[in-house]
């Protein structure tokens, strides 16, 4: 069963909406065996999202996003991608009959995300400069063309995304105290917040948690105050130097007592090595900020 099925009383679908699903969602909530002992935390739990269909938490966004555009009569997506976006995008279109084109910004793609993307059939197009300038170009194109726009600025993406909250609550029976996670576009953190806030209100949490971001020293345009015109980092996935939902990230870090902070390239990289190491978990570089 897939997500749409599952929360339907909770996203924006009706009748006239198609049915979509790959099975995303429903993805473990790992309890730490080591890590957490060592940091002194006898409740420490991984969302493993690698386990959707294609490997991210995007699928949970895409999937709604895909059947609202079927819904409203497109059949072209589109969207701007250094990886997990497209791999997603790709697949729901295929899923459902549909064209996709990815964006991508010249040199700073993830290889095995663009491999997939292909596989699903996609159109994919290089475009010089960073991962700003393949949104600014998608949106351009998007709004002169029966294209739906398929990131995270585009609201039923966030709806899907929400879901995640949902099934931490739903797994631990009431929201935690704090909620870790990277932050690139931004979308991730305003969809968990929006999910968290949503089951409070239904009363099926009694509590929120504090948001904590983490993004990287080199792309941290949230910390810093400012977009950043050249993002550097490792990790593509979070390269990003003007994220399309900062307001819904700073609302979540205020609204919540949170924070957001930037972590070094080295910081990154040994937090994955050490997931894996002391937890037999893989992340991708980004998932490790």
């Amino acid at each position: 069963m897939g997500l749409i099925a599952r929360y339907r009383e909770h996203l924006p679908v009706g009748p006239a909406t198609p049915e979509v699903d790959l099975n995303e969602g429903s993805t473990p909530l790992v309890p730490s065996r080591n890590i957490g002992r060592a940091l002194g935390l006898r409740h420490l739990y991984f969302k493993y999202e690698g386990l959707n269909p294609t490997g991210s938490f995007k699928d949970r966004g895409m999937v709604v996003a895909v059947a609202k555009a079927l819904e409203s009569g497109s059949r072209v997506f589109m969207c701007a991608s250094t990886g997990n976006t497209s791999a997603s995008m790709a697949a729901y279109a295929a899923r459902t009959g549909a064209r996709a084109i990815v964006v991508v910004p010249s040199g700073e793609i993830a290889l095995n995300k663009l491999s997939q993307a292909l596989m699903y059939g996609a159109k994919v197009v290089a475009l010089k400069g960073n991962f700003d300038a393949a949104l600014d170009a998608v949106r351009d194109v998007t709004n002169h063309y029966p294209v739906a726009l398929m990131n995270s600025i585009n609201p039923h993406r966030i709806e899907g995304q929400k879901t995640a909250a949902f099934e931490i609550v739903d797994e631990l029976g009431d929201a935690p105290d704090y909620l870790f996670l990277p932050v690139g576009n931004a979308g991730n953190i305003t969809a968990y917040w929006k999910g968290f806030k949503e089951y409070q209100a239904a009363g099926r949490t009694t509590r929120l948690p504090r948001m904590v971001g983490a993004q990287a020293e080199g792309a941290a345009p949230i910390v810093n105050g400012s977009p950043v015109l050249k993002p550097r980092t490792v990790p593509s996935a979070i390269r990003i130097g003007n994220p399309a939902s900062w307001e819904g990230a700073t609302s979540a870090r205020d609204e919540s007592g949170g924070t957001i902070a930037a972590v070094t390239d080295t910081e990154i990289l040994s937090a994955q090595i050490r997931l894996a190491n002391s937890e037999g978990l893989f992340a991708e570089p980004a998932s490790a900020a």
